[in-house]
């Protein structure tokens, strides 16, 4: 599969009408059970999270099982994972939020998971067809010290939710030679970059490097050595393996690839990641 050839000096390849994407978002959310929470409001735009709890069934009935069974169900399944996704920061990334439509109107989704979901970050973004919101600044570099109202609403969120096992944040690079992913994993968990590299090295290009973003890589997995104490700027990823998880991945699609590829790309690795972290669980 060869490179477009599209992106010179900045992303220039297809663009998405993200508010309709949002309303697809939101009417598959509802089929499936998912609450929403508009968390920031204002006339330019409208953020908000979906949360979607486990529930045990018994597979002989339509209806929630009774207090009594559900107690005996939770005793012989594993515990519930808690997991949150996020798409969507920078608007000219229009691959995070389709992936993020995918996984919801597919609802296959492994049991006794609980999730939240932020399917766009920077909703302005889109329709300027920038990196940045619409006046001009990087969504994502403002977790430490937040300047915009965006991401402080979104850290106030965050910190209403609980803690997460897992952390899958989707992205895009117009730079890349191909997929590749950030793994922090500061105490040593079992590593899914692995798994989901394989898995969508069947459905997309990885990037061989062995430098990225000026970081060493190997099979396009970057495990980066950041002291962020260091770092006066935050990325969403920094804010969460600092105060809501331990284990966390940025899931970087090339944007010079096709987008119906770079969908594939974030799917593949989500599902990749539950079908490891679960099957763990299992053992």
């Amino acid at each position: 599969m060869q490179r477009l050839g599209k992106n010179v000096g900045r992303y220039l390849g297809d663009t998405i009408d993200i508010q309709q994407i949002l309303r697809d978002v939101k009417t598959a959310a509802n089929e499936h059970g998912w609450q929403e929470e508009v968390f920031f409001e204002s006339n330019e735009l409208s953020l908000f999270g979906l949360t979607r709890r486990s529930q045990t069934r018994n597979p002989n009935s339509s209806t929630l099982d009774p207090p009594a069974c559900r107690s005996e169900a939770k005793e012989a399944q594993p515990s519930t994972r808690r997991v949150y996704l996020s798409a969507g920061i920078h608007g000219d990334e229009p691959a995070g939020p389709l992936a993020a439509l995918r996984l919801i109107q597919e609802n296959k989704w492994p049991e006794n998971l609980d999730l939240w979901f932020c399917p766009c970050l920077n909703p302005l973004g889109f329709t300027l067809n920038t990196r940045e919101n619409s006046r001009g600044v990087d969504l994502n570099r403002d977790y430490r010290n937040p300047s915009t109202a965006e991401i402080t609403a979104h850290i106030a969120w965050l910190t209403r939710q609980p803690n997460f096992d897992l952390c899958l944040l989707m992205h895009e690079d117009w730079e890349s030679h191909g997929f590749y992913l950030y793994e922090q994993n500061p105490e040593n968990r079992f590593s899914l970059a692995e798994p989901m590299i394989e898995a969508v090295s069947k459905v997309c290009p990885i990037d061989p490097n062995e430098l990225i973003e000026s970081r060493p890589a190997k099979n396009g997995i970057i495990r980066p050595n950041i002291d962020l104490r260091t770092r006066p700027q935050w990325a969403e990823a920094f804010y969460l393996i600092t105060n809501k998880t331990r284990q966390s991945y940025t899931l970087e699609a090339p944007s010079d690839y096709p987008l119906s590829t770079r969908v594939d790309g974030l799917v593949t690795a989500v599902r990749a990641a539950f079908a490891k972290r679960f099957e763990q669980d299992r053992e």
